[in-house]
This record gives C-alpha cells, sequence and structure tokens, in this order.
C-alpha cells in the first residue's frame, strides 16, 4: 500500500509539472541532471566498451562454427539497442545516481530537514523528489544512446580482430538495426529511469532517525531498484514481442 500510495502521488506531481502547476525549480534540475548525466559519462563509457566486446566474443564462438562471422555485427547491434544498452545503463545509474538520492534524503531524514520543509508547507515529493526524477529521465535516454554507440564499437574491435572488416561490420550493422529497435530502448530507458528514482527517492524519505539506517536504505534503493529493473525488462519484452515489435 505504501508503494502505490507513492506511486499515485508521484504521477500526481509528474502530471503537475507537465501541466506547467508544479514548483521544482530549473535549477535543481539541471544540478542533477548534471550529477546523474555529465558525472556518469566515464563508468558509462567503460562498461559499454566492455559490454559490446563480450557480446562479440561469444557470439564470434558460436557463428566461427557455421563460416558466419559476419553476422556478429547482428548481435551486437540489435543486443546493444534493445536490450543492452538500456538496462546495463539503468543498473549503472541505480547503484551510482539511486544510492546517492537514498543517501541524501535518507541524511535530510536524520537530520529532520524534511519535516522542517513540510511544517513551512513545501511538499517533500514537488521539493525533493520531482527534480531527482525529471533529471533522471531527461539523462538516461541520452546514456541509453551513448552506450548503444560504444557498445557497438567495442563489438567492432573484437569483430575487426577476428577476419571481420570495419566496411563489412557497419553495412552488416546498417542493415541489421531500425528505428523500431532503437526507440524499443529508448522507451525501456524512460520506464526505467521513473523506476529508479522511485526506488531511490522513496528509500530515502522512509529512512530511520539514525546513521545506520541511512546505510541500510542506501542498500534498499539499491536492490529494489535492480528488482525493479529486472520485472520491468521481462515484462516490457514480453509486451513487445506479443505486439510484434
Amino acid at each position: 500500500m505504501e508503494l502505490l500510495a507513492f506511486t499515485g502521488e508521484l504521477a500526481l506531481t509528474l502530471f503537475r509539472w507537465f501541466s506547467r502547476k508544479g514548483s521544482a525549480r530549473w535549477s535543481d534540475i539541471i544540478s542533477f541532471c548534471h550529477q546523474s548525466g555529465p558525472s556518469a559519462l566515464p563508468i558509462i563509457t567503460l562498461q559499454s566498451v566492455l559490454i559490446g566486446m563480450i557480446l562479440a566474443y561469444l557470439g564470434m564462438v558460436q557463428l566461427r562454427q557455421f563460416g558466419a562471422e559476419v553476422y556478429v555485427s547482428n548481435l551486437v547491434g540489435v543486443g546493444m539497442v534493445r536490450e543492452m544498452g538500456a538496462l546495463m545503463t539503468a543498473v549503472i545509474m541505480s547503484g551510482r545516481t539511486g544510492a546517492a538520492y537514498a543517501a541524501q534524503l535518507g541524511t535530510m531524514q536524520v537530520n529532520e530537514e524534511i519535516d522542517a520543509l513540510t511544517t513551512l508547507g513545501i511538499k517533500p515529493m514537488d521539493y525533493l523528489v520531482l527534480p531527482r526524477t525529471l533529471a533522471l529521465i531527461m539523462t538516461i535516454p541520452m546514456l541509453c544512446l551513448y552506450s548503444n554507440i560504444l557498445g557497438m564499437f567495442g563489438g567492432g574491435l573484437v569483430a575487426t580482430s577476428m577476419d571481420v572488416t570495419w566496411t563489412m561490420y557497419l553495412y552488416q550493422l546498417r542493415d541489421a538495426i531500425t528505428f523500431g529497435d532503437i526507440m524499443t530502448g529508448v522507451f525501456k530507458s524512460f520506464v526505467f529511469a521513473v523506476l529508479i528514482a522511485m526506488a531511490g527517492c522513496r528509500a530515502g524519505l522512509e529512512c530511520g532517525r539514525s546513521s545506520a539506517a541511512v546505510g541500510q536504505a542506501t542498500t534498499n534503493a539499491v536492490v529494489t531498484a535492480i528488482i525493479y529493473l529486472v520485472v520491468a525488462d521481462a515484462g516490457l519484452n514480453i509486451l513487445f514481442y506479443h505486439l510484434g515489435i
């Protein structure tokens, strides 16, 4: 019931903001965008290149048995844009940004700052949760596209080391990926962004009044976010399959 109440309140807050009735400050949104966007580029770069290389190695071992090494670009391209780019970026962001949100709000809860805001008539959902949620919604889809490109580049590095030229790899990649595949991954990233923000902010707002409770809230935020991501990814894949997307 608490989860449903939090989800409903967040949905109403987002609706008010998109209706231009929200009170979130753009300075806060920009600050959180920097925290969750440019500051996350190094770790996203590393994991994306490595994921692309892993996919290429796995595919090359199997495809080589049939003399179809060139199709490794299909595996890497479709795998990154439809699945791995969005999911792995979201997992990294849940451990990096979701945990940070839980720690920030948990510390404010310990210091009774959230109680002070409520006493002053300021809604914590508008002032604390909404800017963080909007920042993730704005940045994670762009990080997903960035991850897709680097993942395909990493796969190309492996493919070109195994008798597949860059020209063959790029031509095959162009034919394998459609605009629908790209938008599928981007749509997933939007859903994942909301789920990460929900897990992190809810854990922080429900934090206890001790330093140990802040650590527990941070752990709960990461674990809950990853569970949300896996369940949502499975559900979306089943939905896309039945819709023929």
